[in-house]
């Protein structure tokens, strides 16, 4: 039950952070014994750089407690969606925290939406999704492969999500959304080869009012197909975005500056030859941002559209 409220100690089974720093977190299950290759129940023992930790040592231990290891100490923290993205398993390519924020934001997501998203993948935005509809919000997601919309339904389980989610087996460029969905869903996000082969069947899942639409693409060739679909079948508002993160680095920098008492002492001076005691210039050191020499490549384009509600179905 570790993603579905805030609580203060850990209890077993739960899923919890392991932080040893910023570039270096792990996410493990809070049980005091696993099963080896061999089929034999064995102590739970998870190592890091900093040494093994007993992991029946951390349950009943309060969030955000300091464990020691057997070469350190580490963080053990409550999972949430920016950190579960930063250490899931990865089962496909996923989508990261920059392009996440724009697509809660321009679908416009609220506690109580139900949203639709396909494929599923490694779950890193469902658990973003969850976390803007939750309470009484809704999310139906969809994987054509069949092992990983397994194992995603297991995870939602275990992190006390089940009760918010329901994930489907099926290629919905072929099949659709199903008509139990028609006319319920507030917003669609689609991360597919052929996204606008699911735009037909995104419109009959829209409500009466209308939604908003979003589909994540690596390649512009896909986006624009996308467009075309779109404005075929009656959305607004298509636009298609780009988002690229920069970190400045912070640096010290030192900058000289004019000395203005040999300015003045120079226009006093008998002789020439004194100005070599005064010096003519200063230093000081300031911190300062630079931007990187390098900037992060191609990410994917993020193609968002409007639904009228004189369009829905």
């Amino acid at each position: 039950m570790s993603f579905l409220r805030p609580k203060s100690k850990i209890d077993e089974g739960d899923t919890v952070i392991l932080f040893l720093g910023v570039n270096s977190m792990h996410t493990i299950q809070a049980t005091p014994t696993v099963v080896n290759r061999k089929g034999e129940e064995v102590e739970h023992i998870f190592q890091t750089s900093f040494g093994a930790l007993k992991i029946r040592s951390i349950i009943g231990v309060e969030y955000g407690s300091q464990v020691k290891l057997s070469k350190g100490w580490a963080y053990i923290l409550q999972p949430n969606p920016q950190l579960w993205t930063q250490t899931l398993p990865h089962r496909t390519q996923i989508i990261y925290p920059p392009d996440i924020s724009m697509i809660i934001h321009q679908l416009d997501l609220y506690p109580g939406a139900v949203v639709v998203e396909s494929g599923t993948g490694s779950g890193s935005l469902s658990h973003f999704l969850l976390h803007a509809i939750k309470p009484s919000g809704y999310l139906h997601t969809f994987d054509f492969h069949e092992a990983r919309a397994k194992q995603a339904q297991d995870e939602f389980q275990s992190h006390g999500l089940g009760d918010f989610v329901s994930v489907y087996n099926r290629d919905v460029c072929q099949s659709g959304f199903g008509s139990d969905l028609d006319g319920k869903i507030d917003a669609v996000f689609l991360d597919l080869p052929a996204p606008q082969l699911a735009v037909p069947y995104a419109v009959k899942a829209f409500k009466n009012q209308g939604g908003r639409f979003c589909s994540f693409s690596p390649c512009i060739e896909q986006s624009q197909r996308c467009c075309e679909a779109l404005k075929e079948h009656g959305f607004t508002e298509i636009q298609s975005l780009e988002i690229l993160q920069q970190e400045n680095q912070v640096k010290t920098k030192t900058l000289p500056v004019i000395n203005l008492d040999f300015v003045k002492h120079k226009k006093l001076l008998d002789s020439p030859a004194q100005e070599k005691h005064l010096p003519s210039k200063d230093v000081v050191k300031v911190v300062t941002t630079f931007t990187p020499s390098t900037h992060t490549g191609h990410t994917g384009f993020l193609t968002f559209a409007t639904l009228p509600p004189i369009f829905a179905r």
